[in-house]
């Protein structure tokens, strides 16, 4: 990551510059490092860090105690590139000040840039929990991120990740970081797994994952079966092949994904998932009274499902329970706000009560979730490998 002199970073060196202290020069030089300060101060409102930089270099060696002096030519060194220049002074604030979060976050990732990577990680890992200003410590943690991950610290990245995703969740940056991390991880896993457990259920169960990314959706059902026969009370396999098997237009496949719907709830009768899908599987047959018990399992094993909740309305609206129906909409959007169809269902009941704003703005919402996803389900569908449909004589037999 380039770190330039631009506007934040000019106004990051103007605010320490508002804290240069002349307390601590000696009476015999407070004359000449006042004029030296006055200077740099000058230049710096003049927003000429580069003639403000021999000012502060003359101050520090009329004082070097002074930590405000020290951090800000620290800063204007840093800003300007020459980062093994600007260390001394950035360490000198920081070890002197160690509160000085922001300085000893700038002392790392100029450690970094000189090839110290001990000593980075040593103050970014100090640094960054504590920085204020949210860019700053969003940059600072990716640099940190970094020097994990060309360490092959990936369980250390992957805890810096998170913490920036909670920090800065909407950053484009932070988002591809902790992607690249959470791919690295889990190749890492992988191997370790294939090393350790080559023929083991969860080693199919993890080619079938693969199989699935690759598109390849007969080899993944092909491994979820053999991951079932070595081990078939293996926590969720039932679930993800019928996940899988689900996705066909087969309705032989489909019956064969309600089977594995059934052996996962045999396995753990409190599976909320399974109970979902079942739920959806019955309203679809037409059994409302099956789907109405399912679904609503599903929302008291899990009220935060927002499915489960859309799923119950479904059938509320079905039994002209409307009331109930509009509150657990509306709790439906307040948990996922991009679901279209949850929307369209709830301005339709609004409008149907003669709540024509309400309803209007619903409806508005729902073309907006519905147009977005369907032009990111399209982007997505160039750019990825698209599954084959699964065959059902390769696995009607097994």
């Amino acid at each position: 990551m380039k770190i330039e002199l631009s506007k934040a970073a000019a106004a990051f060196v103007l605010l320490l510059a508002g804290t240069i202290s002349f307390a601590q020069a000696a009476p015999d030089t407070g004359q000449e490092l006042s004029a030296h300060l006055q200077k740099a101060q000058s230049y710096l409102r003049e927003n000429h860090p580069e003639l403000a930089i021999p000012e502060l270099q003359a101050a520090v060696a009329l004082d070097p105690a002074n930590i405000e002096v020290q951090a800000n030519l620290g800063v204007l060194l840093f800003f300007k590139n020459f980062f093994a220049e600007a260390i001394p002074h950035l360490r000198a604030a920081s070890q002197a000040q160690p509160s000085l979060a922001k300085i000893q976050g700038l002392l790392g990732i100029a450690e970094e840039r000189t090839g110290d990577f001990v000593s980075a990680r040593t103050d970014l890992e100090a640094s960054f929990p504590n920085i204020p200003d949210k860019k700053f410590k969003t940059q600072a943690g990716l640099e940190l991120l970094s020097l994990y991950t060309h360490t092959g610290d990936l369980a250390q990245a992957a805890v810096t990740a998170e913490s920036l995703r909670k920090s800065d969740p909407d950053n484009a940056e932070v988002m591809y970081a902790a992607y690249r991390t959470y791919s690295d991880l889990a190749g890492e896993s992988m191997l370790s797994l294939a090393l350790a457990a080559p023929d083991s259920a969860q080693m199919h169960q993890l080619m079938a994952h693969e199989e699935t990314r690759g598109g390849n959706t007969n080899g993944a059902v092909a491994q979820y079966r053999k991951a079932i026969a070595i081990n078939p009370n293996l926590p969720g396999i039932h679930f993800e092949l019928a996940e899988l098997l689900n996705s066909s237009t087969d309705a032989n496949i489909q019956k064969q994904a309600e089977q594995e719907y059934q052996a996962a709830l045999k396995a753990n009768p409190r599976d909320e998932r399974s109970i979902l899908r079942m739920g959806e599987i019955l309203q679809r047959r037409g059994d409302s009274e099956g789907a109405f018990k399912a679904f609503s399992n599903a929302v008291e094993l899990d009220p935060s499902d927002s499915d489960a909740k859309l799923g119950l309305a479904k059938v509320l609206i079905e039994k002209n329970q409307l009331d109930q129906a509009q509150a657990l909409l509306e709790e439906t959007v307040r948990l996922e706000p991009t679901n279209a169809t949850a929307h369209y269902r709830l301005g339709t009941l609004y409008r149907g009560k003669g709540r024509a704003e309400d309803a209007k703005r619903e409806i508005d919402l729902y073309r907006k979730y519905k147009d977005a996803k369907e032009k990111l389900r399209l982007e997505l569908k160039e750019m990825q490998i698209q599954p084959s449909q699964i065959n059902f004589e390769d696995h009607d037999d097994q």
